[in-house]
């Protein structure tokens, strides 16, 4: 019984690494940038969540208004930091990306304070029990919200006229672009879907910690890159499963090897280990 109870919340821990992730393989997929500052996106759409919560008691609302307007910050943080520099070795988007999410630190601190701030009232605290199992309404929402999401952005891909462009963009831009296709649009709509899921995790962990403080995403950055890596760069089916077996390993590690590594390590522990015997990731190609 411990074990699916530890399961259950690797899974709950797990469906956040998704929904961070997935942005992250979105933008490394379309354009070859590893996105650090997509971490300081997620810590906005935690504060998103709580203010708009307390101000208004609905956090369906929170949860909405973060997505959106995180969405669309997300499209200005390509416009305006990675479409300049496009034509240059990648680590030069990787150096801006890192100044600018070190930079949205910083703001966030001047602006909401350097201790963080919590719900006035915490919505969905209650327990609901599952037959032997105990979980908080929040860490409900988590799983079901990230199926929700998820499930919706497979969709739009597979589905959807706009969904078919931005996939024939992504596996060849020339190709699609000689065919018609708005690349710059695409990337649009790219970076809007990436900032709005990772705006839905920061809502969700501001919710589960009934906590938002200015360096709330420096781990989740370090972890979702480590996903992205596992899952095979730019593989988004490869970073779900990755995501989830991270979250399920630290919920054992952190009974089983508690005493040895802390939560963070047992991930990049994890890391090193599947790189050994896999150098491509998990589902990438040789």
């Amino acid at each position: 019984m411990l074990a699916f109870e530890l399961t259950v919340q690797g899974l709950v821990q797990g469906s956040i690494y998704a929904l961070i992730a997935v942005g992250l393989t979105l933008v490394y997929g379309l354009l070859r940038i590893l996105h650090v500052a997509h971490a300081g996106l997620f810590t906005l759409g935690g504060y998103f969540g709580v203010l708009i919560t307390n101000a208004t008691g609905s956090l369906p609302l929170a949860i909405l208004v973060a997505m959106v307007v995180v969405g669309v910050l997300g499209i200005l943080v390509y416009r305006l930091c990675y479409q300049p520099i496009l034509d240059q070795p990648p680590y030069v988007a990787l150096i801006a990306s890192i100044g600018l999410f070190i930079a949205m630190e910083e703001i966030y601190r001047l602006v909401f304070g350097p201790f963080g701030i919590s719900y006035t009232d915490a919505p969905l605290t209650d327990t609901v029990t599952l037959a032997t199992l105990n979980l908080k309404q929040g860490e409900i929402l988590t799983m079901v919200g990230t199926v929700v999401l998820i499930g919706g952005l497979a969709v739009f891909a597979g589905r959807t006229r706009m969904g078919a462009a931005w996939r024939a963009t992504v596996t060849d831009p020339a190709m699609a672009e000689s065919f018609g296709i708005d690349v710059i649009k695409v990337r649009y709509l790219n970076f809007f879907i990436g900032s709005a899921l990772a705006a839905a995790a920061g809502v969700l962990v501001a919710l589960l910690n009934n906590l938002v403080e200015p360096t709330m995403g420096s781990v989740p950055s370090y972890k979702a890159l480590a996903i992205i890596v596992l899952g095979g760069l730019g593989d988004v089916r490869g970073t779900l499963i990755a995501a989830l077996a991270l979250g399920v390993i630290e919920s054992f590690g952190t009974i089983y090897l508690g005493t040895i590594l802390d939560r963070d390590a047992i991930a990049f522990a994890f890391l090193i280990i599947v790189l050994m015997i896999r150098p491509q990731g998990l589902f990438g190609r040789a």
